[in-house]
């Protein structure tokens, strides 16, 4: 059965011979051949993919026609998160040392941008984004000096400030996040903020109830200890319920425990009683559900429908991100141009 099929049964619907021939990922042709690890998808109709080779698309029409609206200049920088409110105002990360790491506004469409913060910071990385609403937000960084960084926005991403490291636990020896999926930083609710881990000892996700402030750290049963090892994506479907996945990028190895969950807000996870088969990058609740989340990765897209205790593969196609809307679709974008949205409406 496809994505559609299975996540009709998780709804409770039927999955009568018009759901059963629904296909699952339907490819929308972004001609470009960039690899877009940051989604935002706004609804059914409007998303938004940023990726390398300084690349922003938009597309307003569920992807039938894509728009080119990069910020101009930005051909040397790599898009890796981008978080947008509608159809014209949207926030885009760029990751790298130093001054590579940098935030681009636009507020009509992305027929202009503002380039918002520069690091300048030789010891700094940014890795992601993301926003409690349209105003408040913030953006990690590498441990700088021992520590996570974070930044943090008031004013919907027009000027942003770092805020104090009193509040946030020491990182591991190694420990850094992933800048895969646009999701090692997430929040839910007008406080509550997550960020994953991996590289170091052991793949942990902090947490903080204060818009950044003040951090508790977990440590999660997805392996680590090796750069290439820990927890790339997370999703929260509330304050207190979310799925983290990962594993090890590498394509020669192995990723076992390759999913965690929690129900309390990320204090204990508890490892997948049948996890994803190899490494995951991206993870999303389905819209209005509260058991059935997609995960997606270069070798395929796994479906849950009891909370990611249990996965199951649905499709082979390479993704490395993935977003659900809530008026019931859901996006996947990854290398090579790819993107697509999910054949069947959720009810």
């Amino acid at each position: 059965m496809g994505v559609a099929v299975l996540a009709a049964v998780a709804f409770g619907a039927a999955p009568g011979p018009a759901a059963a021939q629904a296909p699952a990922w339907e490819p929308r042709d972004t001609h470009t051949d960039a690899r877009f690890r940051g989604l935002a998808a706004v609804d059914r109709s409007t998303a938004w993919v940023a990726g390398t080779k300084g690349t922003v698309l938009r597309t307003t029409d569920g992807g039938a026609r894509w728009k080119s609206v990069s910020p101009p200049g930005a051909d040397a920088l790599e898009f890796r998160d981008i978080e947008a409110f509608d159809a014209r105002h949207a926030v885009v990360l760029a990751i790298g040392e130093g001054e590579a790491s940098r935030i681009f506004r636009t507020e009509d469409g992305g027929a202009s941008w503002t380039e918002s913060f520069r690091n300048t910071d030789p010891k700094a990385f940014y890795d992601c984004v993301t926003f409690f609403d349209r105003r408040h937000g913030l953006a990690m960084s590498d441990p700088v000096d021992g520590k996570y960084r974070i930044l943090s926005t008031r004013d919907g991403g027009r000027s942003w400030r770092v805020l104090p490291n009193t509040g946030m636990p020491p990182a591991q020896s190694g420990e850094a996040g992933f800048a895969a999926s646009g999701q090692c930083l997430v929040a839910s609710g007008p406080k509550d903020v997550w960020l994953a881990t991996g590289g170091g000892a052991a793949s942990r996700v902090l947490h903080s109830a204060d818009r950044g402030l003040t951090w508790t750290a977990a440590e999660t049963p997805i392996p680590a200890g090796d750069p290439a090892r820990g927890v790339f994506g997370l999703a929260f479907r509330d304050r207190a319920h979310g799925i983290a996945v990962g594993g090890d990028y590498r394509a020669d190895q192995p990723s076992p425990r390759a999913a965690a969950v929690t129900g309390d807000a990320g204090r204990d996870w508890t490892p997948s009683a049948r996890p994803p088969s190899a490494y995951r990058s991206g993870v999303a609740w389905l819209p209005h559900s509260r058991a059935a989340a997609l995960a997606v990765g270069p070798t395929g897209t796994d479906l849950t429908t009891n909370a990611g205790r249990t996965w199951r593969t649905v499709d082979t196609g390479s993704y490395d991100t993935v977003d659900c809307t809530h008026d019931g679709a859901c996006w996947a974008a990854g290398e090579k141009g790819r993107a697509a949205r999910l054949g069947h409406r959720f009810r």
